[in-house]
């Protein structure tokens, strides 16, 4: 593994650098979190910008209108990106780093052609409809159920946590296409279009105040057999494509801002008195910081490592360890940042010179960590079976 930039790396870090740095200020203030019009409308403009300077689908191959950049070169950007404060990819995740890889692998040239441009110009948002409820962490159990009608399906059915419904324009949808086969092999995946008839979304306000979750329900919604991506009942190997696509650079954005507000912390408790000294005096606040620092210097490694085997074609089994160690260790960032801002923590907005809205925030935030994208339990599964050959939980 060569932690170091190449020349062509370093010119490519330096270009974007650049760009960000003269872009940056043309870009206005982010919208309320309640303002999905005014979300949307923020980042397909960002999306458009990215777009225009050739950024947008940075590791899309070229033919797809992407960049073609190499792993290395979409780790360079995601750093370089979040180290500068630009917008994330905001309402449209799903459609760039999902729903359009999927297409770019397993959808038909009609497919590509009508959709992947559209995602990467930021015209089409899309939104992922995969859990449902009662099914917790095991995806293959839903029931939502596709029957076959001539050219539609007729889909009735109750999707949860369907991320951006509230402003998107399609659906990466899984049904159940064949009920009497097992769980895994019955599943198809389709492209469900939110303006079809019978579609009802219901948002679902988080802790936080915000709604970027919805409850979806589905009752006889006609999906043509055109929008099937992959064969009929071949649903979840599609599905394991489109999880597959973050490895390696699914916590780029967040460790990088850990280690962030780590340095930040460490600021704040020189700051923080009690009693006549301040927090950074306590011997045993220092190494607990010492520790989270070398503990997401190690994870950023790794997130290296992982970048650098992709590239090689040989992934890396590094997913599931990086994901279960960094959603653990921002709950514990989090945590250690309450102790430190004491009464502010409890505070929704800065007070006392203290950045208490983004601790308090994150904090909340952290929470979800350790059940999204596959639970803690889940994660000690995989590791323990496909990485270390334990025996599989009966």
């Amino acid at each position: 593994m060569d932690l170091r930039d190449s020349a062509a790396e370093s010119a490519f870090r330096e270009q974007l650098r650049d760009w960000l740095a003269a872009t940056l200020p043309t870009v206005g203030p982010e919208p309320a979190h309640t303002d999905w019009p005014g979300r949307r409308e923020y980042d397909t403009a960002w999306q458009r910008l990215l777009f225009d300077a050739g950024y947008a689908g940075i590791n899309w191959p070229k033919e797809y209108g992407g960049r073609g950049a190499t792993p290395t070169e979409h780790l360079i950007f995601l750093e370089e990106t979040e180290r500068a404060g630009a917008p994330y990819v905001g309402v449209n995740f799903v459609g760039l780093l999902h729903a359009g890889p999927t297409i770019v692998t397993e959808g038909t040239p009609q497919q590509r052609g009508a959709h992947l441009p559209k995602i990467l110009t930021g015209e089409e948002i899309w939104c992922q409809g995969f859990s449902e409820p009662g099914s917790g962490s095991d995806l293959a159990s839903m029931r939502t159920r596709a029957a076959r009608d001539g050219d539609h399906y007729v889909v009735n059915g109750h999707k949860i946590w369907t991320s951006h419904a509230e402003v998107a324009d399609y659906c990466e949808l899984l049904v159940r296409t064949d009920p009497d086969a097992p769980k895994h092999k019955g599943i198809s995946w389709l492209m469900m279009p939110m303006d079809a008839p019978g579609l009802t979304v219901r948002p679902l306000t988080t802790a936080l105040g915000s709604a970027e979750f919805s409850e979806v329900f589905l009752d006889d919604v006609r999906i043509p057999v055109a929008n099937r991506v992959g064969d009929e009942n071949d649903g979840w190997r599609v599905t394991m494509v489109t999880l597959s696509f973050e490895r390696g650079t699914a916590w780029v954005d967040q460790i990088v801002d850990s280690i962030r507000l780590i340095g930040e912390l460490a600021e704040i408790a020189k700051k923080v008195t009690s009693r006549d000294a301040t927090a950074w005096d306590d011997r045993g606040l220092r190494r607990e910081i010492g520790h989270l620092a070398a503990e997401f210097d190690g994870l950023w490694a790794m997130t290296k490592r992982g970048v650098t085997e992709a590239g090689t074609g040989v992934p890396g089994p590094t997913a599931s360890v990086l994901k279960l160690r960094y959603t653990e260790a921002r709950q514990r960032l989090m945590e250690l940042g309450a102790r430190v801002l004491g009464r502010a923590s409890l505070s929704r907005a800065d007070i006392a010179g203290l950045p208490a809205s983004e601790w308090t925030k994150e904090r909340i935030n952290s929470l979800s960590y350790t059940i999204a994208a596959g639970t803690s339990q889940i994660q000690r599964n995989i590791i323990g079976e496909r990485l270390l050959g334990l025996p599989k939980e009966r």
